[in-house]
Order: C-alpha cells, then structure tokens, then sequence
C-alpha cells in the first residue's frame, strides 16, 4: 500500500462564465522514504496537486473527480492530517510566517501541538531543527522576527517549520527557489536523509531540473494541468521520451559553457501556434533615447561601503550587539553592463541592492551613480528624478505587489508619480504595452496580483520596473521563482533590452549557471565582504578564492 495514492484527480475553478480545469485527471503514487519530483512549467498544476493533498484548495477551487488517499484511507476522513501526517513547505517564505512572533514562538508552537513536549524541551528542539536547516548562531537568530532574515534564511526556517511535527509526507513546493547552491546542497542532503533514515515520503515541486537530477527517485512531467510521462529519474533525464519533456530538458541553462542567448522552449502541442520569443517593441520604452547615457567612467561607484543592523537592543550602548551585513565594499558597474553578484544566503547581496536603490541608507561608504555621490543630493527634485533612473526588480514577487490593486493600476503607479504620460488613455496605452513585452498581454491589467502564478507574478514585476524607463535596473534573483522557459523568455528580454536602452543591470543571483550565462563579470560575497570579482568566463574557468571554487563545484547539474 502506498503513502500516497492520488487516483484521477481532477481540480476546477469554476467562475460564472466557465470552468479552468487546473489538473485534469492525474494518477500519481509516493511511497514511503521515496522522493517524487513533480516538473513543469508555471501553471501546470505542480502546486495545485500539493494544496489539494493537504485539502487547502482556496475557494471556489474544488476536487471535481478522483480520490487522494493517505495509507489507503480517504485523506478528507483524517482529523489530524495537516501537519501531523503531512506537512507542506511553501513557495513564498515570508507569507508562511506571521510577521508579529518570533520564530521560536512559531516553531516552539508547531512542536507543542503536535508533539508532547515541555516549553524547554521544545525550544530545544527549535533550535537543534534551525541548525539542521543550516542558520547559524541558531541560539541567538531563534529569538528574532521573520523580517529579520534574508530571503533564503526565511526559507530554511519554513523548512524547519515543516519538519517540526516529524511528518510522514513531505510536499516541499519549490524548497531550494532562494537558497544559494552550498545551502541547496544542504537542505537536499537533509530531505535525503529524512527519506532513508525516517522513511519520510517526499514530493519535490519544482522546476530545476538539476536538483531533480540530483535528489528525486522517480519523476513525473505536467503540462496544462495532465500528467504526460512519467519513470525513473535517469530514464526521465537521459532518455525521455514526451517531446514537452524533451524540449524542457534542452531548455536547462548550461554551467559548463557560455551561450548568447537562453535556448527556449520548442514544444508545441498539435495545432497550437509556436512559442514566440518576448521581443521589445514598445516605442516608448525606447524613446528615452541614447543620449542619456552618454557619459565617461562607471556608472555606479560603490567606495568602503558599510552597514550593521542592530540584533539587541538596549539603553547602555556597551550592552547592544549588531550584525555587519555589508564590511568596506568596493567594486565598479560599467555602462552597459551586467554585474553579477552572487553568494551565500545573508553574505549581504540584497544589503547592497536595497542601499544602491535608496532603501538603506550606508553607514559607511559613499555610492555614486554616473558622478554624483548619492549621499550628498539635498534636492527633493533631483533625488525623485535619481530614483526614477535606478529601478529594482525584488525576490518575492507576491509581497512586492498590493494585493488590492489591478496589475493595470500597479503598473500604472510609477508613470502617474513620475508624469510620464499627459492623458489616461496615453497611460493604459503604455501599461498595455509594457504587459505585452513582459510576455502577459495587455488583458492582464484587469486581473489581481493572486490570480497569477508566481513566474507571471515576476513578470508583473519586470513590468512595473520598466515603467519609468530606468537606466539602472538591480535585479534580486529575478528568476529564483520561474520555470526554465520563462525564465529563458525573461532574460532574453532582459538582454534585448539593455541592448536597446543601454541599460546597466546589477544581476544578483544563487542560479550559478543563469550567471555565467548573463554577466560580463562576477562579484563573489562572503559575510558581508567581496572574496572576488573578475570576467565571467574567467572566473568559472580558474576561480582564485577557495570559496568560490566550492560555490562551483556544488553547481546542480543533469
């Protein structure tokens, strides 16, 4: 008997006009101390199978067909199923948690209900699970708030969070999306171990193929919401036999060479028009013109840069302790180019984007952009005109968004504050043609940030920040959430676009072959200090530092 059985199931969404089918009729199985790895693009039903085992379909969502069985009993029959028997780790880490407790009250809480155990015991277990997950200091970062946490430390504390009530099911949704590769290979190495040492069964969503290379037993493939293969691992990578799964596996970003341009996916099914690659169109977006960027010398200067964040606080100075994020950073953007800077999660990559952006403001150091020290601009008019110029694209595409607003007015909000346009109808004309260059269309507008998945959410996103014409764009791990065919789309744009508009872009990133494949140089971080920066190709040929020798040798490959 299996763990999981999940036999013709067929999920809807009815509306008042029609029915979007999500999954149609899907047989699937898990085993116990066995890892499924669930593959597709963004709106396959990957994620849609997973809430639907934990009966967390969001209304008017409704199982339409099929049954999913837990050890062959009904799971809607089981009182305690979420949590104690399964457990689900999310896509999005800062929506899991709440933002007013610490993460000791939530995991220390998790553990309690489902497990007998005393206050102590419990936060000693807390602590022991965030070491396991790979947070350092655990003792002192267990008393802090989520918002305390980079994006892939709040990812680690999820998976923790699931792990709490030792359950007998794991559906880990995009587990590894914010975790740099040293810590990917950690958590995978622990998912791995909880299936053999605990027989724990696992499904693994997601769409990095080379972490299913590397950790699933069996695949299945979806697309449009149908199972369309299904087998072994090595069989699925080496010999598939579905042309979507072939054409998905040749869309995989290659480590060991540099391409100049993403390859994209060629699957069609019969009848349906070719994939089209995203071109930039829009002749407003070019009308900024060259001239603006005419100009000598990097066009960002980062000189000492330095900033603490306080972790206690108290009335005697003596008494507080800080953390440094960023320690005496020094590097150079040229015109025109991409900078790559990778790391580590909490080396202080998103430090730094947020302080070039205007978010933080340096403790130490000096930033200046195209000559001008950013620190020193006293006029409103001039920093309002800066900010329009430096546009930044964040990691967590779903918080970025206001979840009240249509994607037309979220769009539209940066054109009305800069007076980019004279007319409403000038404005819905641009809107609509930044939706199109995204690869959304323009009927998008109407709909709301949840009505997305979480790649079209990014693209929502990209959108937005192209909508005051910047010249410097900080990208956050843009494509952290994308499957590998938008995420080809969307840096293809992003390379036609710094083509047509001469844009410079900082490209953060933990996908070490989306780097090599997108930057002229790379910038290497380590605790909040640069371990290296030098030509791509030269620094994944020969790396000098010892750390980023180990970053590239953890590279997921197929």
């Amino acid at each position: 008997m299996s763990l999981l059985a999940i036999k013709n199931l067929t999920v809807e969404y009815p509306s008042r006009k029609s029915t979007f089918t999500a999954v149609r009729d899907v047989t699937l199985s898990v085993e116990r101390g066995e890892i499924l790895g669930l593959v597709g693009e963004s709106g396959a039903g990957k994620s849609t199978i997973g809430t639907a085992v934990m009966g967390l379909l969001d209304a008017p969502g409704r199982v339409a067909g099929g049954e999913i069985l837990i050890d062959g009993q009904d799971a809607r029959s089981i009182a305690n199923l979420r949590g104690a028997r399964v457990s689900m780790i999310f896509q999005d880490p800062l929506t899991s948690l709440n933002p007013l407790y610490t993460v000791a009250q939530q995991l220390t809480e998790t553990i309690r209900t489902h497990r007998r155990m005393t206050r102590a015991e419990a936060h000693d277990e807390a602590v022991s699970l965030l070491d396991q997950v790979g947070i350092a200091d655990a003792e002192t970062r267990i008393t802090q708030y989520p918002h305390q946490f980079s994006g892939g430390m709040r990812q680690r504390v999820v998976i923790a969070l699931a792990l709490c009530s030792q359950p007998d099911l794991i559906i880990a949704d995009e587990p590894t999306t914010a975790l740099d590769v040293s810590v990917q290979a950690q958590i995978l190495d622990l998912i791995r171990d909880l299936a053999v040492s605990r027989g724990v069964g696992v499904i693994l969503v997601t769409h990095d193929m080379g972490v299913i290379a590397q950790t699933a037993d069996r695949v299945a493939v979806m697309y449009h919401g149908a199972l369309v293969e299904e087998g072994k691992t090595a069989q699925i990578i080496h010999d598939p036999q579905h042309p979507y799964t072939q054409s998905l596996l040749a869309a995989v970003p290659r480590g060991e060479r540099k391409l100049d341009r993403f390859p994209s996916l060629t699957y069609q099914p019969d009848g349906a028009p070719a994939p089209q690659e995203m071109t930039l169109t829009d002749d407003w977006l070019r009308s900024k013109g060259k001239d603006e960027n005419q100009g000598t010398g990097p066009l960002v200067q980062v000189r000492g840069l330095g900033m603490r964040f306080l972790t206690r606080n108290a009335i005697l100075p003596k008494n507080r302790s800080y953390i440094d994020a960023v320690k005496d950073l020094n590097f150079d953007i040229n015109r025109g180019e991409v900078l790559g800077l990778v790391g580590e999660s909490g080396s202080g990559k998103s430090t730094v984007a947020r302080m070039i952006a205007g978010i933080h403001a340096p403790d130490t150091g000096s930033i200046t952009f195209d000559g001008q020290d950013m620190a020193k601009i006293a006029s409103s008019h001039e920093r309002q005109a800066l900010r329009r110029q430096i546009q930044m694209i964040f990691q967590d595409p779903y918080s970025s968004l206001n979840p009240r607003m249509r994607v037309r007015d979220i769009v539209a909000e940066p054109i009305h504050h800069n007076r980019l346009s004279e007319t409403a109808s000038e404005t819905s004309r641009i809107v609509g043609d930044l939706l199109e260059v995204v690869g959304l269309g323009a009927a998008a507008g109407a709909k709301f940030p949840h009505e997305f998945s979480g790649g079209q959410r990014q693209r929502i996103s990209i959108a937005r920040a192209l909508a005051t014409r910047p010249r410097f764009l900080i990208c956050d791990e843009p494509t952290s959430a994308l499957d590998v065919s938008i995420q080809a789309q969307i840096l293809n744009l992003l390379k036609d676009l710094r083509d047509a508009l001469d844009l410079t872009i900082l490209f953060i990133s933990h996908d070490l072959p989306v780097v090599r494949q997108m930057c002229d140089r790379v910038a290497v971080m380590r605790n909040g200090q640069l371990c290296e920066l030098a030509e791509t190709e030269a620094l994944f040929e020969a790396p000098r530092d010892p750390y980023t020798r180990e970053l590239i040798s953890l590279m997921p490959s197929l």
